[in-house]
């Protein structure tokens, strides 16, 4: 790793009189034999490029296949063996539909993980250019990062790096939704997909979903959705939120809200956590970190255990449950003890909300993502050299990333009911 420019050089250490030329090439030899042990070489610009290419071409096809299955209304696995079953004359109409989703979603993903990278590059960090993870199931990835070869120096540069995916990012992602807002295709469309809804007319909804029946996969709203629909949308066209997901623009333009949302959440290093370190400094972020990661996993395994929970539930399923909580509180509290009672008392707490109100019910699937915040990423923001707090302006814009964040959230983005 270079030092940076500003970094004064180290002093070379005192050589004694009687060291030897041969002791000096001795000594040499073993440095670059250590240096060459630890210090992995560089791989070849072709090959680096070539990865990045491969990865975002490989992330295209998975997310334009789960497209596909999107907008059938299933989450499924991708379906690459459509291109053996199907003649190559008619890849292009199964395909349409799913490069409707992926083009804007990773275009988004795209823009937001560039604005990290020319952040970097503007204060002379050394970053990757981002790195597409592919997913053969669900919406087809895991996203995309970039990895940043250089320490950073202060909390201005930590800031403004976090800071510049997501907004670009946003910016993006609301282009793509008032695109797909103010150019809704007719209601025939749906009643291509659905065509019972045409006896029903523009009326559909109010006989087609029942109480209590099933509406299958449904894509939640955001609450900038909902205000930007109200604005822009042409109220005869709109979709009915449980058919959403036939609609491949908006399905990309919600997830990448939703994405947006995701690193903005103000815990440890994720973006949001650069955010909110540069606004409240390290003592202060680090509280913050700490109270919303013990309520984000409070949050997700809520539901879980409750008073009227089969007793084959907690048998089979309270010890690794209780495992898991210690796992993930022990890094958020600096003593084996203390992590112990934490657990003790989320536990106890989720499973008191949950007898006394039934209907209440977290999202299971979060605890994949904390167990990742917790033993991977880190609950805490580590410190910068330089401490000295933010301009005006950028104070003003953090805490705007942060109303973004609470417009774009959603708890579950898309649920299976």
């Amino acid at each position: 790793m270079p030092f940076p420019e500003n970094t004064p050089p180290l002093p070379l250490p005192d050589i004694p009189a009687s060291f030897t030329s041969a002791d000096r090439a001795l000594a040499a030899r073993q440095a670059q034999e250590a240096f060459t042990r630890y210090e992995r070489a560089t791989l070849p610009r072709w090959w680096r490029y070539g990865l990045h290419l491969l990865l975002f071409l490989v992330t295209l096809l998975t997310t334009t296949l789960a497209g596909f299955s999107l907008r059938a209304g299933a989450l499924d696995y991708v379906h690459l063996e459509l291109f053996w079953q199907l003649p190559v004359a008619q890849w292009s109409r199964f395909l349409e539909p799913g490069l409707w989703f992926s083009v804007p979603f990773l275009g988004v993903l795209t823009v937001h993980e560039f604005g990290h990278y020319f952040a970097a590059r503007y204060y002379r960090i050394r970053a990757t250019l981002p790195y597409f993870i592919p997913f053969p199931l669900g919406i087809g990835t895991f996203g995309a990062v970039i990895r940043i070869k250089d320490r950073i120096f202060s909390r201005r540069e930590f800031f403004d790096v976090g800071l510049a995916g997501p907004l670009a990012g946003f910016v993006v992602a609301v282009g793509v939704l008032a695109y797909g807002l103010t150019h809704l295709p007719p209601l025939d469309y749906l009643y291509g997909i659905h065509p019972e809804y045409r006896f029903y007319g523009a009326e559909y909804a109010r006989y087609v979903y029942q109480p209590g029946q099933s509406a299958g996969v449904v894509l939640a709203q955001p609450l900038l959705l909902q205000g930007m629909a109200a604005l822009l949308a042409d109220p005869a066209r709109m979709p009915h939120a449980n058919e959403l997901m036939h609609y491949p623009l908006l399905v990309a333009g919600v997830l990448a809200l939703f994405f947006t949302a995701l690193n903005l959440l103000p815990i440890g290093q994720l973006d949001g956590g650069h955010i909110v370190y540069g606004l409240l400094g390290p003592q202060r972020a680090a509280r913050v970190s700490v109270l919303l990661f013990i309520g984000f996993i409070f949050y997700a395994g809520l539901g879980l255990f409750s008073l009227r929970s089969e007793p084959n539930t907690w048998l089979y399923w309270a010890a690794p449950y209780g495992f898991y909580l210690y796992l993930v509180f022990r890094r958020a509290v600096p003593t084996v003890r203390r992590a112990l009672l934490l657990s003790a008392g989320v536990w106890l707490g989720q499973v008191a909300l949950a007898s006394a109100v039934p209907p209440m019910e977290g999202n299971p699937g979060w605890l994949v993502f904390g167990l990742m915040l917790a033993r991977l990423t880190g609950i805490f923001h580590p410190p910068a050299p330089d401490e000295r707090p933010l301009s005006r302006g950028r104070k003003v814009l953090g805490w705007l990333m942060l109303v973004i964040f609470v417009l774009c959230f959603t708890p579950s983005p898309i649920l299976i009911r």
